[in-house]
């Protein structure tokens, strides 16, 4: 049962209640990340994700983890490209204990420069890890080729120059900016109540100022044509991340390109799997993904291949997607891709965590909660013809971008596979 509350001030307080279970859930949700950002401040959002761990004014950031971990508990935090979480989890009757340590950080913690030239620090590390890893760099590079010059393409984490630039000063106005209770959510599920959780939260809520959700750069910039960037490295594989802009999470189209992706390479009886790996035995990673956004979307195939093997994989994958357009999915399959979806959500859905998720990601992203009921029904609708007319629209040359890290010195013969 969800259960929604607006204060005066504008926080939002929502719960899923879910009785029989031993545990609670608690995430406080944001309404900001990496595309609410400018160029010179990529990574603002991250960093302070970061620095909420690092030290309050009664706290230090030994102390903040002891006061979760020591009731047996755990916390982490993550930065999206249109929002920032910071969750915690312990048994049901640790609320308290959870909420105080969640609200303290969020506001009471101390920026203090020594931490942030460390943390400054650290963060390159992350950044350095992530592009010592091929098949990260290449998604990096897919968002860079996908939406050049804007928000969506930098990395959620900054560079090493726009990390230099980040001092207290614009973190801390940054965050008086967007941590405010007009665009911030507290959502709680498990063995909790509504009220129960209303009640803890009002002598925090009124520490926040009202504020509003923050605007962003549309994603509307044109493609005409295939876009292909190329990463030469001297690494064993070839990574290839193709990707095709789509509909956003407004669209109704949504739900049948969610379909389609299961189809085509979410699981390991999708098409490519079975093409790619089983049948011709040309990686053991392949793999598809959505990513839905407020006002676009992507639907990405990634592989690690023998760069060898490169072009032969290409050709298959391309056929394959010509394949969804050109005939619509059999009964069989389709029913099989809904029951694994439906599937999939029933599952994620009896974890408290995944409840705390579903319910911030849905207030966040379409002002209200969807019933896992009517999500399913969505699906259950979904028809052959749907699936196809969905690839159609996203299966076109002026909506499909390559990137590609590979010993492989030219990209030239790649981009002649660029077609249908």
């Amino acid at each position: 049962m969800y259960r929604l509350t607006r204060l005066q001030n504008g926080l939002t307080v929502a719960t899923a209640e879910m009785p029989h279970m031993a545990s609670i859930s608690l995430g406080v949700w944001v309404g900001v990340g990496g595309r609410h950002e400018t160029a010179g401040l990529n990574g603002a959002s991250h960093f302070i994700e970061h620095m909420l761990f690092k030290g309050t004014a009664t706290r230090s950031a030994r102390e903040i983890s002891q006061a979760v971990e020591g009731i047996g508990g755990n916390s982490n935090a993550f930065t999206g490209e249109e929002n920032t979480c910071f969750y915690a989890k312990a048994r049901h009757d640790r609320l308290p204990d959870l909420l105080d340590v969640l609200m303290d950080m969020f506001c009471n913690s101390r920026f203090e420069r020594t931490e942030i030239d460390k943390e400054r620090d650290v963060i390159k590390e992350e950044l350095a890890m992530v592009l010592d890893e091929p098949d990260q760099r290449v998604q990096e590079l897919l968002n860079e080729t996908i939406w050049p010059d804007h928000p969506l393409g930098r990395p959620l984490t900054g560079t090493e120059k726009s990390l230099d630039g980040l001092g207290r000063a614009a973190l801390l106005k940054y965050l008086r900016a967007h941590y405010v209770a007009g665009n911030t959510l507290i959502v709680g599920a498990g063995r909790l109540g509504h009220g129960q959780l209303l009640k803890a939260v009002a002598p925090y809520a009124r520490r926040l100022g009202q504020g509003r959700r923050p605007a962003f750069l549309p994603a509307n910039g044109a493609q005409t044509a295939p876009t292909f960037k190329l990463h030469t490295r001297d690494t064993a594989q070839t990574q290839i991340a193709l990707g095709f802009r789509a509909c956003s999470r407004h669209d109704d189209r949504r739900f049948a390109l969610r379909l389609l992706n299961v189809m085509l390479g979410e699981n390991t009886s999708s098409r490519l799997f079975q093409v790619i790996r089983e049948d011709h035995g040309l990686a053991y990673s392949i793999h598809s993904s959505t990513a839905l956004l407020d006002d676009t979307g992507l639907l990405a195939v990634s592989a690690g291949l023998d760069t060898g093997k490169l072009p032969q994989s290409l050709r298959l994958i391309m056929r394959e997607l010509k394949n969804f357009t050109e005939q619509p999915p059999g009964g069989a399959e389709l029913r099989r891709a809904r029951d694994y979806r439906i599937g999939q959500l029933d599952l994620s859905l009896e974890n408290t965590e995944n409840q705390m998720m579903w319910i911030g990601e849905q207030l966040l992203g379409y002002g209200k909660v969807f019933s896992p009921a009517e999500v399913k029904q969505k699906l259950a609708e979904v028809t052959a013809g749907q699936i196809r007319a969905v690839a159609r629209e996203c299966f076109r040359p002026e909506r499909m971008s390559l990137a590609v890290v590979s010993p492989l010195k030219s990209g030239e013969t790649l981009k002649k596979l660029l077609r249908f």
